[in-house]
């Protein structure tokens, strides 16, 4: 194994640190493959809330066109999208090998995602209070299984981004932790398209 040497110098520092070792590539291509699962399970959950989309025991129970508020999904979707481009600047101050920027939009990035749960967090609690729950309706258990699943693999991301920050703030940056912050940003680019495909077939079809 190569020795690994932290905040090596600008002219030693690789055009693509993240793949420049072995590690790198197989955690890439391995990402990926992981990806592809991920991806077979969101199908799923979609698949899964389009049947049962309005299926509701009684006309006393809340539809998507009732319940659905398109303005508090456009921001929670402009938070989200917004943080997956400053996770592209974290990436590119990384290839650069500007390390204190590089953690600074990693930072900035963990703050809108948290934004991001923390309004679905709200949403959640004025759902329920109109009661649309998990055990309301099939379609209220299809809607929190796929919504909340996604804030899941959030939250997720935001402690993977967060100890990443922590672990680098002590060690500087390396081409073997480049490999684990792209992959962390790989990561948090899924889950931003998972939940663009959520804004468009629930909140969007949802209330038109």
């Amino acid at each position: 194994m190569a020795e690994m040497k932290y905040n090596v110098p600008n002219e030693q520092w690789p055009e693509h640190p993240e793949t420049a070792t072995q590690e790198g590539k197989n955690k890439f291509v391995g990402f990926w493959t992981f990806l592809g699962g991920e991806t077979v399970l969101f199908a799923s959950l979609f698949a899964t809330y389009l049947a049962l989309k309005d299926s509701v025991p009684s006309e006393d129970h809340l539809l998507a066109a009732d319940l659905f508020q398109l303005e508090l999904a456009f921001v929670m979707t402009m938070l989200l999208l917004t943080s997956s481009l400053t996770s592209v600047y974290a990436i590119y101050h990384m290839r650069n090998n500007n390390f204190t920027k590089m953690q600074l939009w990693l930072a900035i990035t963990v703050l809108l995602g948290a934004g991001f749960l923390a309004l679905e967090i709200y949403e959640f609690y004025e759902y329920v209070h109109l009661g649309h729950t998990f055990r309301s309706s099939a379609f209220g258990s299809a809607f929190y299984i796929l919504i909340g699943t996604h804030g899941f693999h959030v939250i997720i991301g935001l402690v993977w981004i967060t100890s990443l920050i922590i672990r680098n703030a002590t060690r500087g940056l390396s081409v073997y932790t480049a490999a684990k912050v792209n992959t962390a940003a790989l990561y948090w680019h899924f889950i931003d398209v998972v939940w663009v495909f959520i804004f468009t077939i629930v909140y969007l079809l949802g209330v038109l």
